[in-house]
Order: C-alpha cells, then structure tokens, then sequence
C-alpha cells in the first residue's frame, strides 16, 4: 500500500501535503517548489510539460499551452462559460460526444479531466519523489459551489491519473480544517475563498474538531483569471489612445497583455505602482512593432476591479443570510486563493467583516493541507479521534414536473450526506413509463437550472393519470455525488442509479485514457 495525500487542484496552482509525524506540510519538487502552475504544455509528439516549466511556454507558444482548464470542469461545450473561455485562449475548445467542452490542441481533442490529470499526475511525482513513497490516494478539493457534474468529472480525473479519490472536500471546508483541527476553537468561522477562476464564500461552526458548514454560496466563474483581463483590457485601451492600433480581435497580443496584466497585479501586492513595458505587442497596418510603455498604481486598478471584488460580496450576503448571521457575529474570516493576497482585496474583506483576516496561514498553501489533515484521517489505523466534517449541498436538487417547472427535493445547503424523498403521480391516462430529470439550481423553471440528468422508469400498471404514485428519492454521499431512485409505490418496480450526467465520461472512456506506469 502507497500513502495518501492531499491535493488542492487549483485554476491557476496546484499543491500537494503531506502529514508527516503528525504535522501537514507542502511538499516541493526538487527546485524548492511547493506550488505549481496549473499548466499544461503540449510539445511534439505526445511529449507534455507541467508546472513552472509549461508556464514558461505561454508567451511563446499560447496556442499549445492550456491554462485555467479548471473553468471547463464539467461545462457543456453551448454553456456561457465556455463560450467567455473562448475569447480568452489561444487553444480550441471543442465539443465532445457527449455535448461537453474539450480541449482542442495540436490536433488533438482531450477532455477536460484527461487535462486535469496531467496536473494531478505531476502533484502524485513531486509528492513520490519527495517522500521516496508510492502515493495511491488522495483527498482532492473542489470549489464548494462545484455542481454534481464537476465534482465527478474531478473524480474521472484522479482515476485517469492513477490515484484513488478517496474523498472530495469543498475547498473552504479543507481551509478551516487547516486552521482549527487540534485548536480546540469554538467559533463561527467565514471562509473567503478567491482563487484564480472560482469564488466561493462558507460559513462554518468549529467545536473542537467538529467542523460544520451551515452555508456556503459561491462563483464558479469569478476569480483572478478576470482580474487579469479587466486590468489587460485597459492596456489595450491605452494601447490603442496611444498608437492608433485595436488588438480586441487579436488573440495572441491580447495574450501578452494579459501576462504584462497578471505580473503587474503581483508587483502592485507590494508596491504602490509599477511601470508596464510590453516589447512588440503586434505589428501595426505598416509591418513594425508595437510597444507598450505604461505605468499603473493602486488607485488606478482600484478603479477597475472594484466591481468584482464588490461581487463577491454580493455572494457573502446570501451566504450570511442562509447561516442566519450577520457579518459581526462571525469571529474569524479565513484568506484562501492567490487573489487574497491582493491588497485591495484584503482591504475590501475586513471592511466588509468590520476584522481583519486571520493572517497566519498561507492562502496558497492552507487548502492542500487541509486536504492532507483530512486524507491522514481516512487512512490513519491510530485510535486518535481524526476531525468530523459536516458539508452542506451547495445548490438544490429537484426533478421536472409537467410544465417545464422544477420541485426541489433537497434544499441548497442541506447537511450532507442526505436523504430526501417526494411521491408524485402519472400526468397521462394509461402512461406505462415516467422520465425522471434531474436538476440543480435555484429557479423553478428548468431553463433556468443544469440538468444533471434523466433516466426512465418503465413497467408501470396502465392507469387513469394520476392513480399511479411515483416515489422519488435523492440520496448525496459525503463527497456530495447524487444517487437517485425511482419507485411504483404499488408494484414497487423501481430504478435505482447513480446520476450520470449526460456530458459525463463513460467507464470505459475513462479506462482508455488512464496514464500507464510509463508515464503519460
């Protein structure tokens, strides 16, 4: 048997901890490294780089090189997300069979999980190599507003890169496991969480090592990678009032400007401006080279993200709201994700708190040692008491009803794992079958919500409509999967299944993509 770890898959980073002679700790590669870009490159042949190095390549060669993939998790290839992820990378996004996004790149066409392996496989070397262990296992983390589908598609990703998923946990939960396991603190703890490309705000109670979460709201499409274009979009801006030359329709400079943006998001953490030079951003209508030569202050970009930290807000006060709690009656606010490093961000939170942030932990690094805390727990043979972590189910979950509308079985923010059932009746005279759709979201109408999926039951008593009950039961396991089970409450025919959604990959898909012992 190998050991287990924790993994934060990030948008932007990745990290990998490790409890070792009972303390989490980070695990570096052998360049001191902790953590890593979550970037993939794409080289000739089937050769592929992850990590510091692949980031390297996105100035060079965007069109081979495959960032924030994370976005894609579990989207369909029609959805809003993909299509905003599309006018901001230099590779293709494709539809796959199943009518979900994927990633089109040297030709080749992968799904988002085959992606998002290859980061999970490079956390599994840096942490083997590290330890001079095998690793098998590991507890991985999800933004808490990830929906069914995006927390199995996570899933298929450890399966193809050789790990057992021992257990999913939503991200502010590992970051409050982090801070208060073994602290013997009983408090109301908020967990802010601004990653690179998801927001999600939790409200938990901590009882020794009883970790609660009685709400959480979130994102799943707000996060640093926006702050970056907001600030390249006005580059570009400057660009043009100086030279006369449009880039809006120009992918490969819009590209360099948005790493000119990112690397100046990062000086102004510690600086109060900083000049921004961008060498041959595109070549004008004449064939020469265009520079960019600026310089920007806090102030200034201050202006410019104000109305997406303000959003995040927006998405506290629901979340505040659900715990029945007011911002004041929360005693510690948790930092987690890179963006928190930013000043204004900081600023903005512990206005909105009336604290200050608890500052002792590493944004960066607290949610993969919570995932460790917790990976150690599953596996540890010690009769030590490990933590008990209570989740709630981000969004609620119902089926659809005659007329297009939704009836929720399971409210948002339900304790997890959950059981809910509702019996409905047949609409139609002699219906012999029922569809059963399921949906996730928060609007009655199903137009409004993200069906997860449908499957049929058959073999019901021809009857006049509504003589024949249907009992319908929603069962959420503790990684918040949703196992649904139909029932003829007279016959008692019944269907019973795991939710598989219909942008889902099959067994089999997954099986064929799955890395070897050889590597990739």
């Amino acid at each position: 048997m190998g050991i287990a770890v924790g993994i934060d898959l990030g948008t932007s980073n990745s990290v990998v901890a490790l409890v070792r002679d009972g303390t989490a700790e980070v695990l570096q590669d052998g360049d001191g490294l902790g953590v890593h870009p979550s970037v993939v490159a794409f080289g000739y042949g089937r050769s592929v780089v992850i990590g510091a190095r692949a980031r390297e390549q996105l100035s060079y060669a965007p069109e081979s090189t495959v960032t924030s993939a994370k976005r894609l998790m579990g989207r369909r290839y029609n959805s809003e997300e993909a299509e905003r992820m599309r006018r901001n990378v230099a590779w293709g996004i494709a539809a796959g069979p199943h009518g979900d996004a994927r990633v089109r790149v040297q030709g080749r066409v992968l799904a988002v999980p085959e992606v998002s392996a290859h980061i999970l496989a490079h956390m599994k070397s840096v942490a083997e190599a590290a330890t001079g262990d095998v690793v098998d296992g590991a507890v991985i983390t999800v933004p808490a507003y990830f929906n069914d589908q995006q927390r199995q598609a996570t899933r298929d990703a450890a399966r193809i890169a050789g790990l057992e998923c021992l257990r999913i946990i939503n991200e502010p939960t590992a970051a409050a496991l982090a801070y208060g396991f073994g602290q013997g603190r009983r408090q109301h703890v908020a967990v802010y969480d601004l990653g690179g490309g998801t927001f999600d705000i939790s409200i938990l109670r901590l009882d020794d090592d009883l970790f609660e979460v009685i709400s959480t709201s979130g994102d799943t499409f707000l996060g640093g990678d926006d702050f970056d274009v907001t600030i390249a979009d006005h580059l570009a801006g400057i660009l043009q009032q100086e030279t006369g030359v449009d880039v809006s329709e120009n992918l490969g400079a819009r590209i360099r400007l948005r790493i000119a943006a990112e690397a100046a998001k990062r000086a102004l953490s510690d600086a109060d401006a900083v000049d921004v030079r961008v060498p041959s951003v595109v070549k004008d209508s004449g064939g020469e080279s265009v520079h960019l030569s600026t310089r920007v202050d806090r102030n200034m970009v201050r202006q410019l993200v104000t109305p997406l930290i303000q959003r995040t807000f927006v998405v506290c006060d629901d979340a505040l709201s659900q715990a029945s709690l007011t911002a004041a009656q929360v005693d510690a606010v948790l930092l987690v994700g890179g963006m928190t490093r930013f000043p204004l961000v900081r600023e903005a939170v512990a206005h909105y708190f009336g604290k200050r942030p608890f500052a002792h932990l590493n944004p960066d690094e607290v949610v993969a040692l919570g995932a460790a805390i917790q990976a150690n727990s599953l596996t540890s043979f010690t009769e030590a008491a490990g933590a008990v972590l209570l989740d709630v189910t981000p969004q609620t979950l119902g089926v659809r009803t005659v007329g297009g509308f939704v009836e929720p079985l399971v409210p948002r923010n339900s304790p997890i794992p959950t059981q809910s059932s509702k019996t409905f009746h047949t609409a139609h005279d002699n219906q012999t079958e029922v569809r059963i759709s399921v949906f996730q979201g928060e609007s009655r109408m199903t137009t409004d919500n993200e069906l997860l999926g449908e499957f049929v039951l058959e073999g019901l008593e021809p009857a006049p409509r509504g003589v024949v009950r249907i009992e319908v039961t929603f069962a959420i396991d503790a990684d918040g999967i949703v196992h649904v089970t139909a029932e003829d409450t007279a016959t008692r025919v019944a269907q019973s299944l795991r939710i598989e959604a219909s942008s889902k990959l099959s067994h089999e898909e997954v099986e064929q993509m799955r890395f070897d012992e050889l590597g990739f």
